[in-house]
């Protein structure tokens, strides 16, 4: 198949490659730039158990023209030094590994499939396609990232692009946010596209300094007291606490299995419209949303299995007590932002960058509720506990710790055990509030996933205008029917919408609101 030519079969075994250049050469094609060592968290992701791929599918409402795409990738992303440069052994320094810039051959990294556009299900054929690609590995005599650009038309997209880069470049929002500078506003070819930010809560200045001192002193108790659960609840994990064996649980090595990435586009304005009934934010109504639709697929789950075995229906078919939790790997390293990520590569000026790792476990509620709107209160509730805590910061000083201690090896063991021992992987990503073009190229939806973790099933939510598309990146043996678990999902945010409407919680003029 020509879209995986040049591509590598992913095995339990992958070894960073070796180069012995003279070194006069090798200072003459890296044109005089430095090499930067790989963080730990860089490394930990060369782990063979844990090596992650971030996809980023874009949808495109125009067919796909690679002169111009090669022509602007030249100006843009390959300003950044990670995605031109190598990955070597440092020999003189005992084999770690190392960023060595060198020069790109865009030939290499972007692929363009000789496509039927005849095909009876476009849909399932972009499926298959990224399906396919999660199978393999990027060679690592290039840098590990690559394009694929599908001029095949799509039931929401006349075309597709599918961006593959190796986690050890960035953490997902950083990569996120720096495709996002690749891109303008539709109207405004000069402008970014424009980032929605959380408004922070003003301190009541009417407050008198006793009371506000007393409560400063409850509030730091609270994060404390929150810190060392969260903590001791991670070292226990990390021990032995495993979380209930459910059918979407994946089985021990899924990191080697190949990944069906599916999703479902809703509306976000439904979703913003809860959130200001309910005095919310997105985030919580995506966890809420999250929350109700496992409940239903596992409900469902559960009840085929107890048909099986001869018991009478019943409604409710979910055990009394499900255990079941996502890993949130959170960087704590500042994000540059997208104008810093602009300015670095159109004006070569700097940026921060790079993986500094933390752990957060979420906690989700399984169980079938007579109110959807609980489903969403209990979301807030966990979400509100979780911002009062240092438990990201303060699980990366332990990882920090052993890495520096017992080595790579053993910090990497120790990561992928917390996550062997969690059920799946949650995130909600921020996007444009105004239509953007991938250089022109108008773009229809954003669908950002992964592959290579050690999780059966993982659910990113991202928005793009007045869009939400939620994706499933699953192994199918755990998931083996992603879009029902989408349906789950659409239908649980419908029902939570109807129960806002039918209290007239919110009314018709701010159903719009931001």
């Amino acid at each position: 198949m020509e879209s995986l030519k040049g591509l590598r079969w992913r095995g339990r075994t992958l070894k960073p490659i070796k180069t012995k250049r003279d070194a006069e050469a090798e200072e003459e094609e890296r044109g005089g730039e430095e090499e930067e060592p790989l963080s730990p968290a860089a490394r930990m992701f060369h782990e063979p158990d844990f090596n992650v791929y971030v996809i980023a599918i874009m949808g495109c409402k125009t067919k796909i023209y690679p002169e111009v795409t090669r022509a602007n990738l030249g100006h843009t992303l390959l300003k950044h030094p990670r995605f031109s440069s190598l990955l070597v052994d440092d020999e003189k320094n005992g084999g770690k590994m190392k960023w060595v810039p060198t020069k790109v051959d865009l030939d290499n990294h972007i692929v363009i499939p000789d496509l039927d556009t005849n095909v009876e299900s476009p849909d399932e054929f972009v499926e298959d396609y990224v399906y396919n690609l999660s199978k393999t590995s990027i060679d690592k005599s290039k840098p590990l990232w690559d394009l694929h650009l599908l001029n095949l038309k799509t039931s929401n997209a006349e075309s597709v692009g599918i961006f593959r880069i190796h986690h050890s470049l960035g953490d997902g929002t950083s990569l996120m946010s720096l495709l996002l500078a690749c891109t303008r506003q539709m109207s405004d070819p000069n402008a970014l596209p424009t980032i929605p930010v959380q408004k922070r809560s003003k301190p009541n200045n009417s407050d008198f300094g006793f009371f506000r001192w007393i409560s400063g002193f409850w509030s730091a108790l609270i994060i404390i007291w929150n810190t060392f659960v969260d903590v001791l609840m991670f070292m226990v994990t990390a021990l032995f606490l495993k979380d209930t064996e459910t059918p979407i649980r994946g089985r021990p090595g899924v990191e080697f299995t190949p990944r069906k990435i599916v999703f479902r586009t809703v509306s976000l304005d439904d979703m913003k419209m809860v959130k200001n009934a309910m005095n919310t934010t997105i985030n919580d109504v995506a966890l809420g949303v999250t929350q109700a639709g496992l409940s239903r697929y596992l409900n469902r789950k559960y009840g085929e299995l107890k048909k099986e075995e001869g018991q009478t229906d019943k409604e409710n078919h979910l055990p009394n007590y499900i255990r079941l939790r996502s890993t949130i790997l959170i960087n704590l390293r500042p994000s540059a932002g997208i104008q810093a990520l602009a300015d670095m590569m159109e004006k070569n000026k700097e940026a921060k960058w790079g993986n500094c790792i933390g752990f957060v476990l979420l906690p989700f509620t399984i169980a079938l509720r007579d109110d959807p709107l609980d489903y969403v209160r209990e979301a807030k509730a966990t979400i509100d506990r979780k911002k009062r805590s240092l438990e990201a910061l303060f699980t990366f000083s332990i990882a920090e710790v052993f890495l520096k201690l017992f080595g790579v090896k053993v910090g990497g063991a120790l990561s992928h055990r917390v996550i062997t021992h969690t059920t799946m992987c949650f995130s909600n990503l921020v996007g444009p509030v105004e239509e953007i073009g991938f250089y022109g190229h108008p773009m229809a939806y954003l669908a950002p996933s992964c592959y290579g973790q050690p999780h059966g099933l993982m659910i990113n939510f991202q928005s793009y205008i007045n869009k939400m598309t939620i994706v499933l990146s699953v192994d199918e043996e755990t998931v083996p029917d992603p879009h029902q678990l989408l349906d789950d999902l659409a239908q649980s945010l419908k029902l939570i919408k109807d129960a806002v409407l039918t209290r007239r919680l919110v009314q018709d003029d701010l159903f719009m609101a931001k």
